[in-house]
């Protein structure tokens, strides 16, 4: 039996679909070696345990939450299915819905791995100083990864064996099976000349999503007990309050780089205008969408002002 092809995998659920089309798109445009990797969208429709589980408690930085499938992100532990999907075999990509590429994919895929299971980047800011790794873009060596087994894994969440942050920052994982990349390679609302993927990650400022309602539940941060200066910070958070809407993105060259991707995705038919106005009417797509489109550049002219 041959191995697989080497293959990106964009996973997602019914309100990210946009972002994974334009994604995979974004894959395909700027890699000079399509004819090496295929790509596949992993969406949680198809994998119906994600679901089954809406409104039960699972365990979360050791407390107790209720699992939402109409989370935003209720995608996440599509994450770890790529090495079952490839029958344990050859190389894989996975990245989040919101995550589109700058550079050439196949640099990544093809790179020198140095026997470790999985390359990825740290996590920023509080979660990265506690060792949380990104996994929302990770490079896979999928023959080491046999004990990944995500209906099985997901099910630990609700046994209270499993903690949904130590599975998704990699944490389950031996340090030593993991290496890491270049930022570049999971690039953080940041898009420079360097940039090889950029990750739209802050979900408020999502370029498509600008004036819909926020359908996403904000992560609480664990408090330290024994860092009074934290006390007040339930309080804080009750007296700000937090907008009710998707903002604009802070660095235009973003929007104008996503919305490049979504018009060239239209003129190919990889979508169509019944299904961006139905996203609209789903309040997954910003409604102003193609008044945007309308006054976007093409996508060489956007690029040339990063």
């Amino acid at each position: 039996m041959s191995t697989p092809k080497p293959t990106v995998f964009i996973h997602t659920n019914h309100k990210q679909i946009v972002g994974a089309i334009v994604a995979e798109h974004s894959m395909r445009r700027n890699s000079r070696h399509n004819e090496s990797f295929d790509v596949k969208i992993i969406c949680t429709e198809d994998h119906p345990f994600i679901k089954e589980r809406d409104g039960q408690v699972y365990k979360r930085e050791g407390e107790r939450v209720v699992w939402r499938y109409e989370n935003l992100q209720s995608f996440t532990p599509l994450r770890f299915m790529p090495p079952e999907l490839m029958g344990y075999e050859g190389r894989a990509v996975v990245v989040d819905p919101d995550v589109f590429a700058v550079g050439d994919v196949w640099e990544l895929l093809s790179r020198d791995m140095q026997g470790k299971a999985i390359m990825c980047r740290p996590r920023s800011g509080s979660k990265g100083a506690c060792g949380c790794l990104a996994s929302s873009v990770m490079l896979l060596d999928c023959a080491q990864l046999r004990h990944w087994k995500v209906e099985e894994n997901f099910a630990e969440l609700f046994e209270f064996k499993r903690d949904y942050m130590e599975w998704i920052c990699l944490q389950l994982e031996p340090r030593e099976s993991i290496a890491l990349f270049e930022d570049e390679w999971n690039d953080f609302d940041k898009l420079t000349r360097k940039t090889r993927m950029l990750h739209t990650t802050h979900r408020q400022t999502q370029p498509w999503k600008t004036g819909l309602p926020v359908d996403f539940t904000p992560a609480m941060k664990k408090l330290k007990p024994l860092r009074p200066k934290t006390w007040l910070r339930p309080i804080k958070r009750r007296l700000k309050s937090r907008p009710k809407v998707y903002i604009p993105h802070p660095d235009p060259n973003q929007e104008r780089f996503f919305f490049g991707l979504l018009r060239e995705c239209l003129d190919l038919g990889l979508v169509t205008e019944e299904m961006l106005r139905e996203e609209m009417r789903r309040n997954h797509v910003r409604h102003d969408a193609f008044e945007v489109l309308d006054r976007t550049p093409p996508l060489e002219e956007s690029m040339a002002a990063v």
